[in-house]
């Protein structure tokens, strides 16, 4: 949904960062895979040690350079191949991220709940991408919904940074709220994929 609304705002913002970084000879897979390296390490290396204002940041941070391969690819010959890697390198984040915020409440807060939250939000996370890469090589369509990638990583980190800063419960209830809407969405995306499958059924 934020994709939707923000693309246009946010290639404004990186398109000519890309334009730059392309100059300086790096290619939008080194970024993707870059971004997704310092993301994975940080997220293993700081939420499991209780240190949610480092992981938030660092991750956050290495978020950012990984939307730059999109304005990389914009502003050179981009490949099939660049798109599997980025789909492929989102997966192994997301997995990493939500993993690590199990991990925390597993050993640190002691909230077996919140880490079963956590592990049912990730295995969501793949299984609403999984339906529309299903749907994409089938010949139908199942975009959107309402809960997207972006959305999900911003809720979750909002949820750890304000743990980070001592907010009572804001990982739980950012879990919990992450469940509802992917459960949401992946509902959507099975509809979308039905509605598109109809369409094209003659």
């Amino acid at each position: 949904m934020l994709n939707v609304f923000a693309r246009a705002s946010i290639s404004r913002v990186v398109d000519p960062i890309g334009v730059v970084l392309v100059r300086a000879g790096l290619t939008p897979n080194a970024v993707t895979v870059i971004g997704t390296v310092g993301a994975i390490v940080c997220a293993l290396a700081f939420f499991p040690n209780d240190m949610l204002l480092w992981g938030t940041f660092t991750v956050w941070g290495f978020a950012m350079v990984d939307m730059l391969d999109g304005a990389m690819a914009r502003a050179t010959k981009s490949t099939p191949f660049g798109a599997v890697l980025d789909a492929t390198c989102d997966r192994l984040t997301d997995g990493a991220v939500f993993a690590a915020i199990a991990w925390w409440a597993f050993t640190v807060a002691e909230d077996t709940v919140s880490a079963g939250v956590a592990l049912f939000v990730l295995v969501l996370a793949q299984v609403i991408s999984y339906i529309k890469a299903r749907a994409e090589a089938s010949g139908l369509s199942a975009d959107g919904g309402l809960l997207e990638r972006a959305e999900r990583l911003i809720i979750a980190l909002v949820g750890t940074g304000l743990a980070g800063f001592g907010v009572p419960y804001a990982i739980p209830v950012s879990l919990w709220l992450l469940a509802v809407l992917s459960v949401w969405t992946l509902i959507q995306r099975v509809r979308s994929a039905r509605t598109s499958a109809r369409e094209v059924t003659p």
